[in-house]
C-alpha cells in the first residue's frame, strides 16, 4: 500500500470511499474549498495563469470585478498561499500578483472545471429554461 494510500486509509471511517467531504478532514476540506471556490478567486487564479500581473492588468482582465473585490480576493489568496505579491521600490511604486507553486496546482486543478463550464454552459442554459418553464406554466 502506498503511503497515500495508507493515510486515507487511516483517515477514512470504515466502509465510507476517501475523498468524501465528511468528517473533520472534510469538515477542513469544504473550508479551503470556500475560500477558493468563491465568485472571484478561480478567475483572479486563472487570469494569473498567464503570468505575473499588476493589479490594473487584473481589473482590466476580470470582467466585472470590482477594485474593492480584487483587492479582497488578491489578499485571500495571498494569506492562502496561492499567490505572492511583490513590491518593487520605485517611483511610483509597482506591485505584481503571481500565483505560487501551491497556486499553479491549484490552476491545474481547477482547468478541467473551468472547461467544463464553458462546454456545458448552453447545455445548462436549455436546461434552466426547460425547467423555468415547468415550474412557471403560462395561463
Amino acid at each position: 500500500m502506498t503511503d497515500s494510500a495508507s493515510a486515507a486509509s487511516a483517515t477514512t471511517p470504515p466502509g465510507k470511499p476517501p475523498g468524501q467531504l465528511s468528517g473533520a478532514q472534510g469538515c477542513r476540506a469544504r473550508e479551503v474549498l470556500d475560500l477558493v471556490a468563491d465568485k472571484w478567486s478561480l478567475g483572479v487564479v486563472d487570469t494569473l495563469g498567464a503570468g505575473p500581473m499588476r493589479f490594473g492588468e487584473l481589473k482590466r482582465s476580470i470582467v466585472g470585478i470590482s477594485q474593492k473585490m480584487l483587492t479582497v480576493t488578491l489578499r485571500g489568496l495571498e494569506r492562502d498561499g496561492i499567490l505572492t505579491r511583490t513590491v518593487y521600490a520605485v517611483m511610483p511604486p509597482n506591485v505584481t500578483y503571481e500565483l505560487t507553486a501551491m497556486g499553479r496546482t491549484l490552476l491545474d486543478a481547477t482547468r478541467p472545471l473551468v472547461r467544463w463550464s464553458l462546454q456545458n454552459i448552453e447545455a445548462i442554459d436549455e436546461a434552466r429554461a426547460e425547467f423555468d418553464g415547468r415550474a412557471n406554466p403560462s395561463p
